[in-house]
């Protein structure tokens, strides 16, 4: 059950956009919610010929959903002038007696994204090789990603680089013990695999945090080309090459959801990556791990939510796929040891 968008007060936004010089001003305004998440709210705004997107953390969230807010605002002003597709981010709106809430305005991005249906849209509903260029997009837009300086455009407070690496058993663990109502068997496995095969060397850059088709926008029709990259509440500096591993791994779930027929092998997905990253994927099956004990930490925290509260009723339904993450976590991890 999804959070209810709840009506904006139409005036105070519009004194807010014009004191923050966004384009539209004397043109009126319309509110559109877009959806009501667990985490967001989203809301489609026309100003005179101006289409905007409002996102903010909902009215009495804690003050760490406030903080990602922020932070999405913080990588998308960041963004601004380089190579990676994103919404232009306008303002930020600190103050919570605005609106209720933290929040920020970008420009509405025209284009489509995977997660809204589960078939593809024309053209590559029916022409395989066009769908070849929508995987081949989606990598290189990570790849764009890891090569922003992170440094120069100021995201010096975005994450803790520094052991990154060493945090991230422990992190996930102490996160699934204090969730777990069940045995995830591999899980064990997988974070002992993980303390001993951390990368000797790695290079920090952005990270989205939870990168894949679902958080994409394409232009329409073909070929195919990345529109946008959306939903930075996961994003941090650290080690970009996860970003790319999400992208492997969410391919086994994606394959119940679309017809992956013509897409590229993993293989060629990992020298497309390199070829525009710059960076070795020469240790990429460590990521392949830790991607899936990650994620089969994040699913199942979901599940447990789900057995208590009704807003959580559909991360239920991840039951299956947690267990058979931390399985494959496991499995992969013996196979290398």
């Amino acid at each position: 059950m999804a959070i209810a968008a709840p009506a904006l007060d139409a005036t105070a936004l519009t004194s807010w956009l014009d004191d923050n010089g966004i384009p539209g001003k004397d043109e009126g305004l319309t509110v559109e919610p877009l959806s009501g998440g667990m985490t967001n709210l989203v809301y489609r705004l026309r100003r005179g010929g101006q289409d905007l997107v409002l996102r903010m953390a909902p009215g009495g969230m804690s003050e760490r959903a406030g903080r990602t807010m922020v932070r999405e605002y913080a990588v998308l002003t960041a963004l601004e002038g380089t190579a990676v597709p994103h919404a232009r981010a306008w303002a930020l709106g600190a103050d919570p007696a605005v609106l209720g809430g933290t929040f920020y305005v970008m420009d509405y991005v025209d284009g489509w994204s995977p997660a809204a249906s589960d078939l593809w849209p024309a053209p590559f509903d029916a022409d395989a090789a066009l769908r070849r260029a929508l995987a081949l997009e989606l990598v290189e837009g990570a790849a764009k990603l890891s090569r922003v300086d992170w440094e120069a455009r100021g995201l010096s407070g975005l994450g803790r680089p520094d052991g990154f690496h060493e945090r991230q058993v422990d992190r996930w663990l102490r996160q699934f013990n204090e969730i777990a109502f069940r045995p995830l068997p591999g899980l064990q496995d997988a974070a002992a695999w993980l303390r001993g095969n951390q990368p000797a060397s790695w290079s920090p850059g952005i990270m989205h945090g939870d990168y894949q088709f679902h958080n994409v926008m394409y232009a329409h029709g073909a070929p195919a080309r990345l529109a946008a990259i959306v939903d930075w509440e996961l994003s941090t500096i650290g080690d970009p090459l996860l970003d790319l591993a999400w992208v492997l791994m969410s391919r086994d779930w994606n394959e119940s959801k679309f017809d992956l027929t013509g897409m590229p092998p993993d293989a060629e997905l990992v020298a497309h990556y390199e070829q525009h990253s710059g960076r070795s994927t020469a240790g990429i099956d460590y990521y392949l791990v830790l991607a899936r004990f990650k994620m089969a930490v994040i699913l199942e925290g979901g599940v447990a939510r789900s057995r208590t509260d009704a807003r959580h009723e559909r991360a239920g339904s991840f039951a299956d796929i947690s267990v058979n993450l931390a399985a494959e976590a496991g499995a992969m991890a013996r196979r290398l040891s």
